[in-house]
């Protein structure tokens, strides 16, 4: 036997023997039972399905789950009977815990009073498709409020009177819930949270002239402060009176001269090649 063929024996033995002991390990591995671990939890109380703000808890439209304790959650609760009876502040989706801070009072009820905070006051705001920004001015959002006054038939002028001003319900509902297509939602009133003296200056506004809602980025938190625009301004100095001449005894209005024309630019002739061009000097 040469050693050529010493070589490959050794390499075939070795092969089936790493074969065999791989088939080994596996098979152990298949029959041996499965070790679970347990780690100690704690119960959590969740929201049973998705539930808007304003929202009166049940019972049923509660669940308790089974929460790591080693990452405990925050004002969370442990019982459904801590929990029912009190109204929600904000929107809350399916099995997200509820928390102190998610919640009204027990005092305070559900719908939109208890989410209105100390201080603040709410305030209504008839609105059409053009006053409500084409139906984005939605629960959540940020707006100024323009109104725009008529003191004399040629006297107008428009000013910001509140500005940043959180808007918290929008047409009937006081959800903040879009339609599934991500269309606005057509809004006939707004209702807006502002201090007890903006809420005066709105009230005002409404019943002095016509309001306008301007849509905020919501991370702009600078207030407006503008001078307002007066109709004057807007369209531009009145057109001259015509001139008055006698002739003959008589007065003649003639029309005032118009504008002088505007200079005409300064050109400058060039010859290139036999083809002459001009090119205007700005």
């Amino acid at each position: 036997m040469n050693r050529a063929t010493r070589t490959i024996i050794v390499l075939v033995v070795a092969l089936g023997a790493a074969g065999a002991a791989t088939f080994g390990v596996y098979r152990a591995l298949q029959n041996a039972p499965v070790r679970t671990v347990e780690l100690p939890t704690t119960p959590v109380v969740v929201a049973a399905k998705a539930m808007p703000i304003g929202t009166l808890l049940t019972k049923d439209a509660l669940r308790v789950i089974a929460w790591p304790a080693s990452n405990p959650v925050p004002g969370g609760f442990g019982d459904v009977n801590a929990v029912a009876g009190r109204g929600l502040v904000v929107t809350v989706a399916e099995n997200e815990p509820i928390t102190e801070l998610k919640l009204a009072p027990r005092e305070a009820g559900a719908g939109l009073p208890p989410t209105i905070t100390q201080g603040m006051r709410a305030i209504s705001i008839k609105v059409n498709e053009i006053i409500g920004v084409a139906g984005f001015v939605l629960a959540g959002a940020h707006v100024d409020v323009i109104v725009t006054v008529t003191r004399q038939a040629d006297e107008a002028i428009a000013r910001c009177v509140v500005s940043n001003v959180l808007v918290m319900a929008a047409g009937t509902r006081y959800d903040l819930e879009q339609s599934k297509e991500g269309k606005p939602i057509p809004t006939t009133v707004v209702t807006v949270a502002v201090t007890p003296e903006d809420a005066e200056r709105i009230a005002l506004a409404y019943s002095a002239g016509g309001i306008v809602l301007a849509l905020r980025n919501p991370l702009d938190k600078a207030p407006t402060q503008t001078p307002g625009i007066r109709l004057a301004a807007l369209v531009g100095p009145p057109a001259p009176p015509p001139v008055v001449k006698s002739v003959q005894g008589r007065k003649v209005a003639v029309a005032a001269p118009p504008p002088p024309p505007p200079p005409k630019p300064y050109t400058v002739e060039t010859i290139r090649a036999a083809k002459k061009t001009e090119e205007i000097i700005k």
